[in-house]
């Protein structure tokens, strides 16, 4: 049997050092490795073909790195993609996941923490690749049904397309409906090596969320906070 293809992760990154740090810490870990210096050029490698995964800088030339999140995402909605910003304004980093990022990572950081992190996002993803039968590990609440292998979801029989993190977090509170799940919890679920991920992350991702459920049905009401503790699922 042939060996797997190792996956290709795109580092897109206008400092060179930071860029070649980050591309040399993948090749060891044995991903292959395309780096871009700025939007434009990444967005055109992009465009032929997509990579397995996409770390971005928010502050790039040419294009920055909301607007080739928003493009990738129009593209692909499972492609794990994992912001690395300088910027600490806590607004720049929620909008990043508002618009389709998994995860944020802020300068300076770990590069075992972006390691780490990048080893979960292309487990999950890989997940989907290796379904066989459409059937197992699906979970059915109410008007939901969620495919854990294939990390499909619908809502009355239409699809809602989530990114991975935000069908791990679905499917953690759909697997109980009615129990209370704490944001410490959620986390847990969508982020099981963690090291460090904010309460403003999951609240982020759980109003993306709500808007995409929302699309397929506007009256979507069935991701209930619960004040002072954390989300549930209505049936």
């Amino acid at each position: 049997m042939p060996d797997p293809v190792p996956a290709l992760v795109a580092v897109v990154e206008d400092e060179d050092t930071i860029r070649e740090a980050v591309g040399i810490a993948l090749r060891r870990e044995g991903h292959r490795v395309e780096m871009h210096p700025d939007g434009a050029s990444a967005w055109r490698a992009f465009d032929a073909a997509l990579p397995d995964l996409a770390v971005l800088d928010i502050g790039l030339p040419l294009m920055d790195g909301l607007e080739l999140c928003r493009r990738l995402r129009a593209r692909s909605e499972v492609l794990p993609i994992i912001f690395v910003t300088s910027r600490e304004d806590e607004f720049d980093r929620v909008l990043g996941l508002e618009i389709g990022a998994d995860d944020y990572l802020c300068k300076p950081f770990s590069m075992r923490e972006l390691m780490a992190r990048i080893k979960v996002l292309l487990r999950r993803a890989a997940l989907s690749a290796a379904a066989e039968t459409p059937d197992a590990d699906t979970i059915t609440a109410g008007p939901l049904v969620l495919d854990g292998l294939r990390l499909a979801a619908q809502w009355r029989g239409r699809a809602v397309p989530l990114t991975v993190t935000e069908f791990m977090l679905v499917q953690f509170l759909a697997r109980r409906p009615g129990v209370v799940r704490t944001r410490d919890q959620l986390m847990d679920a969508a982020y099981p090596d963690r090291v460090s991920v904010s309460d403003r992350t999951i609240d982020s991702h759980v109003k993306r969320i709500r808007r995409k459920f929302a699309l397929v049905d506007p009256g979507f009401e069935a991701i209930e906070a619960v004040y002072g503790a954390g989300y549930r699922y209505r049936t």
